[in-house]
Protein backbone atom coordinates (compact mmCIF):
# COMPACT_ATOMS: atom_id res chain seq x y z
CA UNK A 1 0.00 0.00 0.00
CA UNK A 2 1.03 3.60 -0.82
CA UNK A 3 2.37 4.98 2.66
CA UNK A 4 0.66 8.30 2.06
CA UNK A 5 -2.62 6.60 1.53
CA UNK A 6 -1.82 4.00 4.77
CA UNK A 7 -1.41 7.08 6.99
CA UNK A 8 -4.28 8.75 5.37
CA UNK A 9 -6.12 6.00 6.73
CA UNK A 10 -4.50 5.63 10.23
CA UNK A 11 -5.69 9.02 10.54
CA UNK A 12 -8.99 8.58 9.59
CA UNK A 13 -9.31 5.37 11.76
CA UNK A 14 -8.24 7.28 14.90
CA UNK A 15 -11.00 10.08 14.20
CA UNK A 16 -13.18 7.55 13.85
CA UNK A 17 -12.39 5.79 16.61
CA UNK A 18 -11.72 9.27 18.82
CA UNK A 19 -15.15 10.80 17.58
CA UNK A 20 -17.02 7.73 19.10
CA UNK A 21 -15.54 7.35 22.58
CA UNK A 22 -16.15 10.81 23.48
CA UNK A 23 -20.04 10.37 22.89
CA UNK A 24 -21.69 8.45 20.57
CA UNK A 25 -24.57 9.00 22.27
CA UNK A 26 -27.10 7.53 20.19
CA UNK A 27 -28.76 4.02 20.98
CA UNK A 28 -28.97 3.40 17.23
CA UNK A 29 -25.62 3.79 16.54
CA UNK A 30 -24.18 2.03 19.47
CA UNK A 31 -26.15 -1.03 18.48
CA UNK A 32 -23.92 -0.24 14.80
CA UNK A 33 -21.03 0.01 16.36
CA UNK A 34 -21.25 -2.73 18.46
CA UNK A 35 -22.45 -5.11 15.64
CA UNK A 36 -18.80 -4.21 13.93
CA UNK A 37 -16.74 -4.61 17.37
CA UNK A 38 -16.11 -0.94 17.37
CA UNK A 39 -18.71 0.19 20.87
CA UNK A 40 -16.25 1.26 24.15
CA UNK A 41 -17.54 0.99 27.53
CA UNK A 42 -20.10 3.77 28.27
CA UNK A 43 -22.13 5.04 31.16
CA UNK A 44 -24.83 3.51 29.92
CA UNK A 45 -26.71 0.98 27.88
CA UNK A 46 -26.60 2.56 25.22
CA UNK A 47 -24.49 5.54 24.36
CA UNK A 48 -23.45 8.06 27.00
CA UNK A 49 -19.97 8.81 28.36
CA UNK A 50 -17.53 5.96 30.23
CA UNK A 51 -16.49 8.72 32.72
CA UNK A 52 -20.50 9.26 34.06
CA UNK A 53 -21.92 9.29 36.27
CA UNK A 54 -19.26 10.59 39.19
CA UNK A 55 -20.62 9.51 41.89
CA UNK A 56 -24.11 7.36 42.60
CA UNK A 57 -27.04 8.84 41.01
CA UNK A 58 -30.29 8.99 43.00
CA UNK A 59 -32.44 9.34 39.84
CA UNK A 60 -31.91 7.37 36.67
CA UNK A 61 -34.39 9.59 34.98
CA UNK A 62 -36.78 12.72 34.66
CA UNK A 63 -39.97 13.80 33.71
CA UNK A 64 -39.90 18.07 33.41
CA UNK A 65 -43.46 19.16 33.56
CA UNK A 66 -42.62 22.79 32.30
CA UNK A 67 -45.87 25.11 32.66
CA UNK A 68 -44.56 28.09 29.46
CA UNK A 69 -46.12 31.16 30.27
CA UNK A 70 -45.09 31.41 34.11
CA UNK A 71 -47.55 29.97 36.35
CA UNK A 72 -48.76 32.69 39.31
CA UNK A 73 -47.08 30.98 42.47
CA UNK A 74 -48.73 33.60 44.47
CA UNK A 75 -52.17 32.03 43.79
CA UNK A 76 -51.37 28.18 43.75
CA UNK A 77 -48.17 28.10 46.14
CA UNK A 78 -46.63 30.76 47.70
CA UNK A 79 -49.51 31.68 50.79
CA UNK A 80 -49.64 35.34 52.23
CA UNK A 81 -52.36 36.64 54.15
CA UNK A 82 -50.70 40.12 53.81
CA UNK A 83 -51.58 40.00 49.70
CA UNK A 84 -55.22 39.59 51.35
CA UNK A 85 -54.76 42.52 54.11
CA UNK A 86 -53.74 44.98 51.33
CA UNK A 87 -55.83 43.61 48.69
CA UNK A 88 -56.78 47.07 46.88
CA UNK A 89 -54.31 49.02 48.33
CA UNK A 90 -51.22 50.18 46.50
CA UNK A 91 -48.20 48.21 46.60
CA UNK A 92 -45.33 48.78 49.25
CA UNK A 93 -42.69 50.42 47.75
CA UNK A 94 -40.16 49.36 49.31
CA UNK A 95 -40.85 45.49 48.51
CA UNK A 96 -40.76 46.52 44.62
CA UNK A 97 -37.99 49.84 45.21
CA UNK A 98 -35.07 49.37 42.06
CA UNK A 99 -36.54 46.67 40.33
CA UNK A 100 -37.20 46.39 36.74
CA UNK A 101 -40.44 44.67 35.51
CA UNK A 102 -42.41 44.07 32.32
CA UNK A 103 -42.21 47.01 30.34
CA UNK A 104 -46.44 46.24 30.35
CA UNK A 105 -46.05 46.78 34.19
CA UNK A 106 -43.41 49.89 33.82
CA UNK A 107 -43.46 51.62 36.92
CA UNK A 108 -44.87 49.33 39.56
CA UNK A 109 -45.72 52.94 41.68
CA UNK A 110 -49.27 52.98 42.36
CA UNK A 111 -50.19 49.50 41.53
CA UNK A 112 -52.82 47.66 43.43
CA UNK A 113 -52.24 44.73 45.57
CA UNK A 114 -54.69 41.20 44.39
CA UNK A 115 -55.14 39.00 46.96
CA UNK A 116 -55.05 35.09 46.06
CA UNK A 117 -58.02 33.96 43.78
CA UNK A 118 -59.08 31.04 45.69
CA UNK A 119 -57.98 30.06 49.04
CA UNK A 120 -55.02 27.78 50.00
CA UNK A 121 -55.22 24.75 52.70
CA UNK A 122 -52.71 22.96 54.32
CA UNK A 123 -52.14 19.94 53.35
CA UNK A 124 -50.51 16.13 54.53
CA UNK A 125 -48.22 15.78 57.21
CA UNK A 126 -46.09 18.04 55.92
CA UNK A 127 -48.75 20.72 56.55
CA UNK A 128 -47.73 22.64 52.87
CA UNK A 129 -50.30 25.42 51.40
CA UNK A 130 -51.94 24.51 48.64
CA UNK A 131 -54.51 26.73 46.76
CA UNK A 132 -57.92 25.11 46.14
CA UNK A 133 -57.03 25.47 42.44
CA UNK A 134 -54.79 22.90 42.86
CA UNK A 135 -56.67 20.29 44.97
CA UNK A 136 -55.04 16.44 43.39
CA UNK A 137 -51.49 18.66 44.03
CA UNK A 138 -52.59 19.06 47.60
CA UNK A 139 -53.16 15.67 48.32
CA UNK A 140 -50.07 14.78 46.74
CA UNK A 141 -47.87 17.32 48.91
CA UNK A 142 -46.32 14.81 51.45
CA UNK A 143 -44.35 13.16 48.38
CA UNK A 144 -43.35 16.84 46.92
CA UNK A 145 -40.46 19.14 47.44
CA UNK A 146 -41.64 22.44 47.29
CA UNK A 147 -39.22 25.44 46.50
CA UNK A 148 -40.64 28.44 47.19
CA UNK A 149 -37.41 31.20 46.35
CA UNK A 150 -36.78 30.49 42.92
CA UNK A 151 -35.55 33.68 40.99
CA UNK A 152 -33.97 34.05 37.56
CA UNK A 153 -32.90 36.93 35.26
CA UNK A 154 -35.30 37.42 32.62
CA UNK A 155 -38.50 38.66 32.51
CA UNK A 156 -39.56 37.74 29.27
CA UNK A 157 -40.58 34.25 28.35
CA UNK A 158 -38.47 33.06 25.44
CA UNK A 159 -35.20 34.52 26.93
CA UNK A 160 -36.38 32.86 30.46
CA UNK A 161 -37.34 29.28 29.26
CA UNK A 162 -34.11 29.31 27.23
CA UNK A 163 -32.42 29.78 30.54
CA UNK A 164 -34.07 26.95 32.21
CA UNK A 165 -33.20 24.66 30.04
CA UNK A 166 -29.80 25.63 28.23
CA UNK A 167 -28.47 27.77 31.19
CA UNK A 168 -28.35 30.66 28.61
CA UNK A 169 -31.22 33.30 28.15
CA UNK A 170 -29.91 33.32 23.61
CA UNK A 171 -30.69 30.38 21.87
CA UNK A 172 -27.44 28.02 20.62
CA UNK A 173 -26.70 26.24 24.06
CA UNK A 174 -27.60 22.62 24.69
CA UNK A 175 -30.77 21.60 26.21
CA UNK A 176 -30.89 19.77 29.40
CA UNK A 177 -32.18 16.61 27.35
CA UNK A 178 -29.85 17.08 25.34
CA UNK A 179 -26.96 17.13 28.13
CA UNK A 180 -28.35 14.16 29.61
CA UNK A 181 -28.25 12.10 26.55
CA UNK A 182 -24.60 13.24 25.77
CA UNK A 183 -23.57 12.35 29.39
CA UNK A 184 -25.47 9.05 30.19
CA UNK A 185 -27.13 7.71 27.15
CA UNK A 186 -30.07 5.62 26.98
CA UNK A 187 -31.26 2.44 28.71
CA UNK A 188 -33.15 1.45 25.34
CA UNK A 189 -32.01 1.53 22.11
CA UNK A 190 -35.61 1.34 20.53
CA UNK A 191 -36.67 4.93 21.60
CA UNK A 192 -35.24 8.39 21.46
CA UNK A 193 -33.27 9.32 25.32
CA UNK A 194 -34.54 12.52 24.89
CA UNK A 195 -38.70 12.92 24.24
CA UNK A 196 -40.72 16.48 23.63
CA UNK A 197 -44.49 16.52 24.12
CA UNK A 198 -46.55 19.55 24.09
CA UNK A 199 -49.42 20.84 24.88
CA UNK A 200 -52.42 24.13 25.77
CA UNK A 201 -55.60 24.27 27.43
CA UNK A 202 -59.00 24.89 25.05
CA UNK A 203 -60.00 28.39 24.88
CA UNK A 204 -56.57 29.68 25.96
CA UNK A 205 -56.04 33.16 24.25
CA UNK A 206 -52.73 33.72 25.42
CA UNK A 207 -50.91 30.45 24.95
CA UNK A 208 -46.95 30.42 24.23
CA UNK A 209 -45.31 29.90 20.98
CA UNK A 210 -43.01 26.47 21.52
CA UNK A 211 -39.68 26.87 19.77
CA UNK A 212 -37.63 24.13 18.67
CA UNK A 213 -34.76 25.86 20.37
CA UNK A 214 -36.36 24.68 24.12
CA UNK A 215 -35.63 21.35 22.93
CA UNK A 216 -32.26 21.82 20.92
CA UNK A 217 -29.00 20.37 20.53
CA UNK A 218 -26.56 23.74 20.58
CA UNK A 219 -23.59 22.98 19.62
CA UNK A 220 -23.66 18.90 20.66
CA UNK A 221 -24.15 16.53 17.55
CA UNK A 222 -28.02 17.07 16.60
CA UNK A 223 -28.55 13.31 17.65
CA UNK A 224 -28.67 14.53 20.69
CA UNK A 225 -31.78 17.09 20.42
CA UNK A 226 -35.15 16.34 21.74
CA UNK A 227 -37.66 14.04 19.74
CA UNK A 228 -40.97 15.74 19.41
CA UNK A 229 -43.92 13.42 19.63
CA UNK A 230 -46.71 14.73 17.74
CA UNK A 231 -50.13 15.68 19.09
CA UNK A 232 -52.20 14.52 15.17
CA UNK A 233 -51.14 11.96 12.88
CA UNK A 234 -48.16 9.46 13.75
CA UNK A 235 -46.65 10.59 17.08
CA UNK A 236 -43.04 10.73 14.99
CA UNK A 237 -42.93 11.51 11.32
CA UNK A 238 -41.78 9.05 8.83
CA UNK A 239 -42.81 5.68 10.81
CA UNK A 240 -44.30 4.62 8.16
CA UNK A 241 -42.94 2.57 5.04
CA UNK A 242 -43.17 4.59 1.81
CA UNK A 243 -45.95 2.85 -0.65
CA UNK A 244 -44.91 -0.49 -2.36
CA UNK A 245 -41.90 -0.53 0.29
CA UNK A 246 -41.77 -3.66 2.18
CA UNK A 247 -40.14 -3.90 5.66
CA UNK A 248 -37.61 -5.86 4.79
CA UNK A 249 -36.73 -3.75 1.44
CA UNK A 250 -36.60 -0.72 3.63
CA UNK A 251 -33.92 -2.86 6.34
CA UNK A 252 -31.72 -3.31 2.96
CA UNK A 253 -31.94 0.11 2.19
CA UNK A 254 -31.10 0.96 5.70
CA UNK A 255 -27.86 -1.09 5.29
CA UNK A 256 -26.47 -0.57 2.09
CA UNK A 257 -27.12 3.20 3.11
CA UNK A 258 -25.10 2.99 6.73
CA UNK A 259 -22.23 1.25 5.20
CA UNK A 260 -22.08 3.86 2.70
CA UNK A 261 -22.36 6.84 5.32
CA UNK A 262 -19.57 4.99 7.54
CA UNK A 263 -17.30 4.87 4.65
CA UNK A 264 -17.93 8.62 4.60
CA UNK A 265 -17.34 9.28 8.60
CA UNK A 266 -14.22 7.78 8.31
CA UNK A 267 -12.72 9.57 5.21
CA UNK A 268 -14.31 13.31 6.84
CA UNK A 269 -15.26 12.62 10.75
CA UNK A 270 -17.98 14.51 10.37
CA UNK A 271 -20.06 13.65 13.61
CA UNK A 272 -22.97 14.49 11.85
CA UNK A 273 -22.82 11.80 9.43
CA UNK A 274 -23.47 9.82 12.93
CA UNK A 275 -26.40 11.53 13.37
CA UNK A 276 -27.64 10.36 10.08
CA UNK A 277 -27.19 7.19 10.25
CA UNK A 278 -28.20 6.90 13.89
CA UNK A 279 -31.79 9.09 12.72
CA UNK A 280 -32.20 6.18 10.41
CA UNK A 281 -31.71 3.26 12.62
CA UNK A 282 -33.95 4.89 15.22
CA UNK A 283 -36.61 5.93 12.74
CA UNK A 284 -36.64 2.08 11.90
CA UNK A 285 -36.68 0.56 15.08
CA UNK A 286 -39.44 3.37 16.34
CA UNK A 287 -41.67 1.37 13.34
CA UNK A 288 -41.93 -1.52 15.75
CA UNK A 289 -42.14 0.67 19.75
CA UNK A 290 -43.62 3.84 19.07
CA UNK A 291 -47.35 2.47 18.06
CA UNK A 292 -47.14 -0.09 21.05
CA UNK A 293 -46.21 3.03 22.95
CA UNK A 294 -48.83 4.95 22.31
CA UNK A 295 -51.83 1.83 22.55
CA UNK A 296 -53.43 3.01 26.12
CA UNK A 297 -55.43 0.25 25.61
CA UNK A 298 -54.28 -1.88 28.00
CA UNK A 299 -53.77 0.38 30.71
CA UNK A 300 -56.50 -0.69 33.58
CA UNK A 301 -58.57 1.97 34.74
CA UNK A 302 -57.68 2.70 38.21
CA UNK A 303 -54.22 3.63 36.13
CA UNK A 304 -56.15 5.94 33.48
CA UNK A 305 -58.62 7.91 36.07
CA UNK A 306 -55.87 8.49 37.87
CA UNK A 307 -54.89 11.50 35.29
CA UNK A 308 -58.24 12.50 34.82
CA UNK A 309 -61.25 12.43 32.27
CA UNK A 310 -58.88 13.60 29.09
CA UNK A 311 -56.14 11.14 29.46
CA UNK A 312 -57.30 9.03 26.31
CA UNK A 313 -57.33 12.67 24.42
CA UNK A 314 -53.95 12.68 22.33
CA UNK A 315 -52.37 16.17 22.79
CA UNK A 316 -53.85 16.81 26.33
CA UNK A 317 -51.79 17.42 29.13
CA UNK A 318 -53.29 14.36 31.02
CA UNK A 319 -52.51 11.61 27.87
CA UNK A 320 -48.71 13.58 27.41
CA UNK A 321 -48.13 12.65 31.26
CA UNK A 322 -49.39 9.22 30.64
CA UNK A 323 -47.02 8.65 27.60
CA UNK A 324 -44.22 10.65 29.92
CA UNK A 325 -44.30 7.69 32.11
CA UNK A 326 -44.49 4.88 29.77
CA UNK A 327 -41.35 6.52 27.70
CA UNK A 328 -39.37 6.20 30.99
CA UNK A 329 -40.79 2.80 31.75
CA UNK A 330 -39.24 1.51 28.49
CA UNK A 331 -35.86 3.21 29.04
CA UNK A 332 -36.35 7.65 28.04
CA UNK A 333 -33.71 9.23 29.79
CA UNK A 334 -35.33 12.33 30.03
CA UNK A 335 -39.00 13.60 29.14
CA UNK A 336 -39.98 17.06 28.51
CA UNK A 337 -43.90 17.86 28.82
CA UNK A 338 -44.34 21.45 28.00
CA UNK A 339 -48.07 22.88 28.30
CA UNK A 340 -48.61 26.63 27.28
CA UNK A 341 -51.33 28.85 28.64
CA UNK A 342 -50.02 30.35 31.66
CA UNK A 343 -49.41 33.93 30.64
CA UNK A 344 -52.24 35.39 32.83
CA UNK A 345 -52.26 39.14 31.99
CA UNK A 346 -56.00 39.85 31.67
CA UNK A 347 -57.21 36.11 32.97
CA UNK A 348 -56.63 34.94 36.32
CA UNK A 349 -60.25 35.00 37.28
CA UNK A 350 -61.25 32.87 34.16
CA UNK A 351 -58.87 31.17 32.28
CA UNK A 352 -56.46 30.03 34.98
CA UNK A 353 -59.18 27.83 36.34
CA UNK A 354 -58.50 25.82 32.73
CA UNK A 355 -55.19 25.81 33.23
CA UNK A 356 -55.40 24.01 36.54
CA UNK A 357 -57.78 22.01 35.64
CA UNK A 358 -55.88 20.75 33.05
CA UNK A 359 -52.70 20.11 34.62
CA UNK A 360 -53.92 19.93 38.35
CA UNK A 361 -55.09 16.35 38.61
CA UNK A 362 -52.32 15.15 35.66
CA UNK A 363 -49.46 15.91 37.81
CA UNK A 364 -50.62 14.44 40.79
CA UNK A 365 -51.58 11.12 39.15
CA UNK A 366 -48.27 10.96 37.06
CA UNK A 367 -46.48 10.94 40.92
CA UNK A 368 -49.18 8.59 41.97
CA UNK A 369 -48.47 6.11 39.41
CA UNK A 370 -44.83 6.28 39.52
CA UNK A 371 -44.49 5.83 42.98
CA UNK A 372 -47.24 2.60 43.10
CA UNK A 373 -45.07 1.17 40.40
CA UNK A 374 -41.66 1.70 42.00
CA UNK A 375 -40.10 3.84 39.61
CA UNK A 376 -40.96 7.42 41.92
CA UNK A 377 -37.62 6.53 44.04
CA UNK A 378 -35.14 7.22 40.98
CA UNK A 379 -37.53 9.17 38.48
CA UNK A 380 -37.27 12.90 39.45
CA UNK A 381 -40.47 14.35 38.34
CA UNK A 382 -40.43 18.62 37.93
CA UNK A 383 -43.21 21.03 37.69
CA UNK A 384 -42.48 24.92 37.32
CA UNK A 385 -42.43 27.60 34.62
CA UNK A 386 -40.16 30.36 33.88
CA UNK A 387 -41.02 33.38 36.33
CA UNK A 388 -43.68 34.37 38.82
CA UNK A 389 -46.41 36.66 38.41
CA UNK A 390 -46.46 40.10 40.24
CA UNK A 391 -48.71 40.04 43.54
CA UNK A 392 -50.05 43.03 42.17
CA UNK A 393 -52.82 43.27 39.34
CA UNK A 394 -51.78 44.36 35.96
CA UNK A 395 -55.50 45.93 34.58
CA UNK A 396 -58.17 47.62 36.06
CA UNK A 397 -59.27 46.76 39.52
CA UNK A 398 -62.90 47.71 38.85
CA UNK A 399 -63.55 45.31 36.32
CA UNK A 400 -63.11 41.29 38.11
CA UNK A 401 -63.18 39.10 34.96
CA UNK A 402 -60.02 41.38 33.94
CA UNK A 403 -57.59 40.85 36.58
CA UNK A 404 -54.22 39.84 35.59
CA UNK A 405 -50.54 39.03 36.75
CA UNK A 406 -47.17 40.36 34.92
CA UNK A 407 -44.17 39.24 34.77
CA UNK A 408 -42.32 38.67 38.02
CA UNK A 409 -38.71 37.15 37.83
CA UNK A 410 -37.58 38.09 41.90
CA UNK A 411 -39.90 35.11 43.37
CA UNK A 412 -41.33 32.02 42.32
CA UNK A 413 -42.45 29.19 43.25
CA UNK A 414 -41.11 25.37 41.59
CA UNK A 415 -41.71 21.70 42.72
CA UNK A 416 -40.02 18.62 42.55
CA UNK A 417 -40.98 14.95 43.49
CA UNK A 418 -38.81 11.62 43.83
CA UNK A 419 -35.46 10.92 42.56
CA UNK A 420 -34.07 11.79 45.25
CA UNK A 421 -35.58 14.82 46.70
CA UNK A 422 -37.15 15.11 50.29
CA UNK A 423 -40.66 14.64 49.91
CA UNK A 424 -43.04 16.73 52.47
CA UNK A 425 -40.76 19.61 52.20
CA UNK A 426 -40.94 23.18 51.95
CA UNK A 427 -37.87 25.05 51.29
CA UNK A 428 -37.00 29.06 50.92
CA UNK A 429 -39.30 31.29 51.03
CA UNK A 430 -40.14 34.69 49.61
CA UNK A 431 -40.88 37.96 51.65
CA UNK A 432 -44.64 38.83 53.12
CA UNK A 433 -45.98 39.82 50.15
CA UNK A 434 -44.38 36.85 47.56
CA UNK A 435 -42.44 39.79 45.84
CA UNK A 436 -38.97 39.03 46.58
CA UNK A 437 -37.17 35.56 47.31
CA UNK A 438 -35.65 36.51 50.74
CA UNK A 439 -34.53 33.25 52.19
CA UNK A 440 -32.42 30.47 50.88
CA UNK A 441 -32.64 31.85 47.56
CA UNK A 442 -32.56 29.29 44.90
CA UNK A 443 -31.17 30.68 40.99
CA UNK A 444 -31.27 28.88 37.98
CA UNK A 445 -28.51 27.77 37.90
CA UNK A 446 -28.80 25.80 41.29
CA UNK A 447 -31.49 24.02 40.35
CA UNK A 448 -29.70 23.24 37.14
CA UNK A 449 -26.77 22.20 39.51
CA UNK A 450 -29.12 20.12 41.92
CA UNK A 451 -30.89 18.37 39.09
CA UNK A 452 -27.66 17.33 37.72
CA UNK A 453 -26.02 15.99 41.41
CA UNK A 454 -29.29 13.85 41.53
CA UNK A 455 -28.52 12.04 38.10
CA UNK A 456 -24.65 12.01 39.56
CA UNK A 457 -22.88 14.39 38.11
CA UNK A 458 -21.07 16.92 39.17
CA UNK A 459 -22.02 20.40 37.26
CA UNK A 460 -18.22 21.92 37.32
CA UNK A 461 -16.96 18.82 35.52
CA UNK A 462 -19.52 17.81 33.23
CA UNK A 463 -18.28 19.79 30.21
CA UNK A 464 -18.17 20.12 26.32
CA UNK A 465 -15.31 22.03 24.26
CA UNK A 466 -16.93 24.29 21.87
CA UNK A 467 -14.82 26.71 19.38
CA UNK A 468 -11.86 26.72 21.92
CA UNK A 469 -13.69 26.79 25.26
CA UNK A 470 -15.19 24.42 28.04
CA UNK A 471 -19.16 25.12 28.35
CA UNK A 472 -21.35 23.57 30.56
CA UNK A 473 -24.92 23.80 31.39
CA UNK A 474 -24.39 26.12 34.39
CA UNK A 475 -21.63 28.72 32.78
CA UNK A 476 -19.66 29.24 35.30
CA UNK A 477 -22.41 29.89 38.35
CA UNK A 478 -24.23 27.50 40.63
CA UNK A 479 -24.20 25.68 43.64
CA UNK A 480 -25.81 22.02 44.86
CA UNK A 481 -29.43 22.93 47.14
CA UNK A 482 -27.84 19.93 49.45
CA UNK A 483 -30.77 20.60 52.03
CA UNK A 484 -33.71 19.75 49.77
CA UNK A 485 -31.82 16.42 48.95
CA UNK A 486 -32.90 12.79 50.61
Amino acid sequence: MNPLTESQLMVNRRQFFGRTATGIGSAALGNLLRQDGLAGQTGGAFGGLGSLPHFAPKAKRVIYLFMNGAPTHTDLYDYKPLQQQLHGKPVPQDFVEGKRFSTMTGNPQGKLMLAPIEPFKQHGQSGAWVSNFMPHVGKAADDICFIKSMHTEQVNHAPAISFFMSGAEMPGRPTLGAWLSYGLGSDTDSLPSFVVMTSVSKGTTCGQIFYDFYWGSGFLPSRFQGVKFRAGGDPVLYLQNPNGITGQERRGMLDDLGKLNRMRHAEFGDPEILTRIAQYEMAYRMQTSVPELTDVAKEPKSVLDLYGPSVKERGSFAYNCLMARRLIERGTRFVQVMHAGWDQHRSVTTELYNQCRDTDQPSAGLIADLKQRGLLEDTLVIWGGEFGRTPFIQGDFRNRRQWGRDHHPYAFTTWMAGGGVKPGMTYGASDDLGINAVKDRVHVHDFQATLLHLLGIDHERFTYKFQGRRYRLTDVHGKVVKPILA
